[in-house]
């Protein structure tokens, strides 16, 4: 008898006609088809997921959105208390995709476990995507399926293993991947190609989990390399990169393995046609991205490796199709390993001639990944890189803003003495036209590139001027103090120079009235004209060359009154901000001892005056101070607003650091005479320029009690440079004061030795010589002897000249600290002739040897 209705399931055939019939196992099906139609009938059919989402994406608020994903959570949950529910896996499916939108959905995290613990395959894969998605390690249901994964690790249908392996690679914690990794090491051995390489990506992200467990998997790691399926070679060389990344000792250890990559490498070139592995014409293009960057890595720092895939750089890089972004994307990785590796020079060049390459492309992606790797690696072969230099520049014209970017980078890095003016041309340009977020970064690079390569003194102030015109109140604000004392420090030539561009820029931002726009130029500006204005205004100025760089001259010399209207103008301005509007005050009021025209002289007063009333504080008291000037002070306004001295730069100049205790004395003599003349200036300044008893040598002063400017001079050094010319030591008592003194600014040895004493030496006792300073002609020498008096010492200070100028009022100092001294006043003879006063002390202290 036949049954051809039973031909897809004879399980359910009569038990007479099927041979393969199991009591048990029928019960036990006709039990669960029993249990399904009673569920099915009790409860309704749960919504579809496609059905689900259909509704959602209907939802045209996000509060109907909420509803209705409430409405589904709450239904899932009343299905989740069902001990065997038909539906489990249909309801884990829907809440995965609420926990995507972003609702919880920690609540089936348990579901997920029935659902691996199942045997169907169909649970397993829903329950174990629900258990990567919902579990981590810092939930301890996580522990509850280290067991699950254990079985499904030894099932015996390798899509099984997969789904096990997957999920344990995704949320293994450190305590599961080591009761697991003998069981993902096992499983790297087998025969199957497709546990083998679930297996190897399983045991990379262990090793990136626990390192320690590295040592594990070396000895089968290595043979996965002789594989010939292509996926099990991906693995393979993504972990032995992971573990060569994590260990300097495996690295050295895998070093043996780069003839092997070399071989499969060279295969996969030279390899024909592929339908298995072919991407746009190339054999496997994924696995010689992954070879590349192993090779990348073996090679670093080790020329044996370097030179041995030499060759095979070399081919890839001129072997490589590049009409199509596969082939760029493995030049791309041979460049980024010919420049990490020690490779030959010409390679080196080849390298950099692709990436030269890639910026002709039109693809934007590739043009910035050029600039980006040639950013990183112009220090390599700067004279390769410099060859490209017209293409670079051309990218700062591109309209992607990341490119410019890149471009504007790499053409700082590539600036040095040779193209300094061709590059700052172009950037120049692109200064001119850039958006505001670049303006500030290059002009602050412009300026120290123009600092560093600049060719001579004139290019660098007509370069400094262009960035102040261009760049605008993006500039950093030490340009203007930078550029200001380049000025100072420039020939009376250059200086006059200067305040003539200078002149012809804040004239015409002051009629264009885009003053406010630049205000970093019209400080400088300002500052410049103040002090040269002289300069300026007078016929001299005809004679200098103010043809720029397009042979054009638009200088035209002002008259006193036109700078005082554009400086009114500016100061009547609104829009300027209060420092500088400060600037131009104060080189108003300088102009006041540069012009010379009785008009000129009044027009300033008038103007000054009226920021006597000024509603800004600063601004009015500046007011009232300059006006001061025109009354009963003004015989001290040529003094105070005189031309000032040379600034000197940030960084100072030369030193020798190869003493720094014995350097501060001398460079303390050194500069004496311009402190000494500093000070006079300034007290010149401040009380008129009669003279005064401030222990300065270039004037002749009358006995202390008979001046009374020297207390004068005294305290206004005290107010301004906390001198003290009369404190004595914290516990000495104050030394007599000698006529002829200097000021403490100008001591030598102040501090240097902490007890001198000056009693007379015994010539039967022994002395000891200590040469103290030996430097510019200027001899000093200390002979320290044993006293008659128990518990004493005599020191005596010799000092002695052999510069051909005599040194007067040499004063000499010595600071005791906690220590009862007697001071007495001594006069030596240097030997020059020349009478030289100093002080010593005669010191009593048991413990002196």
């Amino acid at each position: 008898m036949a049954y051809p209705m039973y031909e897809v399931d004879w399980s359910v055939l009569p038990p007479e006609q099927n041979r393969r019939f199991n009591p048990a196992f029928n019960i036990a099906t006709i039990k669960q088809v029993v249990n399904e139609a009673i569920e099915r009938v009790r409860m309704p059919t749960p919504t579809r997921l496609r059905d689900l989402i259909r509704q959602i994406r209907a939802a045209r608020t996000a509060a109907e959105e909420r509803s209705v994903v409430n409405k589904e959570c709450a239904y899932i949950r009343s299905t989740f208390r069902e001990e065997d529910s038909v539906w489990r896996c249909r309801n884990i499916a829907k809440l995965l995709y609420i926990h995507m939108l972003g609702y919880p959905a920690h609540f089936g995290q348990l579901e997920c476990l029935k659902l691996i613990a199942s045997p169907r395959f169909t649970d397993k894969r829903v329950g174990y995507l629900g258990a990567m998605l919902l579990l981590d390690e810092r939930q301890d249901v996580h522990l509850l399926i280290t067991n699950c994964l254990k079985n499904d690790l030894n099932s015996n249908t390798q899509f099984v293993v997969g789904l096990a392996l997957c999920t344990l690679g995704a949320i293994a914690s450190p305590e599961m991947a080591r009761d697991l990794a003998s069981e993902v090491e096992r499983l790297i051995k087998s025969p199957n190609a497709y546990i083998k390489k679930k297996a190897a990506l399983c045991a990379f992200r262990i090793i990136r989990r626990v390192p320690d467990l590295m040592e594990m998997f070396l000895p089968a790691t290595r043979s996965l390399l002789t594989e010939k399926n292509h996926g099990v070679l991906i693995t393979g060389v993504t972990l032995i990169t992971e573990m060569c990344e994590n260990s300097p000792d495996t690295l050295n250890h895998f070093k043996k393995i780069v003839p092997n990559l070399v071989r499969i490498l060279k295969n996969l070139i030279l390899a024909g046609y592929s339908p298995e592995h072919d991407v746009s014409g190339v054999s496997d293009p994924f696995l010689q991205v992954k070879i590349l960057r192993l090779l990348r890595i073996l090679g670093k720092n080790d020329a044996e490796a370097s030179e041995a895939m030499n060759d095979i750089l070399a081919q890839v890089a001129t072997n490589t199709e590049t009409s199509k972004n596969v082939g760029n994307t493995i030049l791309y990785e041979t460049v980024l390993s010919i420049m990490d590796i020690k490779s030959e020079s010409s390679l080196r060049v080849l390298a950099i001639n692709i990436l030269g390459r890639f910026l002709l492309n039109n693809d934007k992606n590739i043009r910035y990944v050029a600039l980006n790797t040639l950013l990183r690696t112009v220090h390599v072969d700067t004279s390769a890189v410099q060859r490209h230099r017209t293409t670079i520049l051309e990218c700062l014209k591109d309209p992607d803003v990341s490119i410019r970017r890149r471009a504007m980078e790499l053409s700082f890095a590539l600036m040095n003495s040779q193209n300094i003016r061709a590059m700052m041309k172009e950037l120049l340009s692109f200064l001119e036209r850039s958006d505001a977020e670049f303006k500030a970064h290059c002009s602050s690079a412009m300026v120290l590139a123009a600092e560093r390569y600049a060719p001579s003194s004139k290019w660098h102030l007509d370069t400094l001027f262009r960035l102040l015109l261009k760049a605008g109140n993006y500039l950093r604000d030490d340009t203007v103090s930078s550029t200001i004392q380049i000025i100072s420090a420039a020939p009376t030539e250059r200086q006059a120079y200067a305040a003539m561009r200078l002149w012809t820029s804040l004239e015409r931002s002051a009629v264009s009235g885009d003053a406010t726009e630049k205000q970093p130029l019209v400080q400088v500006a300002a500052w410049t004209v103040g002090e040269y204005g002289d300069l300026l205004v007078s016929e001299a100025s005809n004679a200098i060359s103010m043809v720029d760089e397009d042979g054009v001259d638009d200088f035209v010399r002002p008259t006193e009154e036109y700078v005082i209207d554009i400086y009114q103008k500016l100061l009547w301005s609104t829009q300027l901000s209060i420092t500088t509007k400060e600037y131009l005050l104060l080189s108003l009021a300088k102009l006041s001892t540069r012009f010379t025209t009785r008009p000129s002289q009044d027009k300033i007063r008038v103007i000054i005056d009226t920021f006597g009333s000024h509603i800004h504080i600063e601004l009015q008291q500046r007011g009232v101070e300059l006006s001061q000037l025109y009354r009963q002070y003004a015989h001290l306004r040529p003094a105070l607003l005189e031309r000032m001295p040379a600034m000197e730069a940030p960084s100072g100049g030369a030193r020798d650091d190869s003493d720094p205790e014995t350097d501060a004395p001398l460079d303390s003599s050194h500069d004496a005479p311009h402190h000494r003349t500093d000070q006079d200036a300034l007290l010149d300044l401040i009380i008129g320029s009669e003279p005064m008893s401030n222990g300065d040598a270039e004037h002749e002063t009358p006995p202390p009690a008979t001046n009374n400017n020297t207390s004068t001079s005294n305290d206004i050094l005290d107010l301004l440079s906390g001198l003290d010319l009369s404190t004595p030591s914290v516990t000495a008592p104050a030394p007599t004061p000698v006529t002829n003194s200097v000021p403490a600014s100008n001591l030598l040895l102040d501090g240097l030795f902490s007890t001198p004493q000056p009693t007379a030496p015994t010539g039967a006792q022994t002395e000891t010589r200590v040469s103290a300073l030996e430097r510019n002609g200027l001899r000093v020498e200390f002979v320290v002897a044993r006293g008659s008096a128990p518990g004493s010492a005599t020191l005596t200070m010799r000092a002695a000249s052999s510069a051909r100028a005599a040194l007067t009022d040499f004063l000499f100092q010595a600071a005791v600290p906690r220590v009862s001294t007697h001071t007495t006043s001594h006069t030596c003879h240097l030997a020059i002739s020349t009478r030289s006063t100093f002080r010593c002390f005669w010191v009593l202290r048991s413990s002196w040897y």
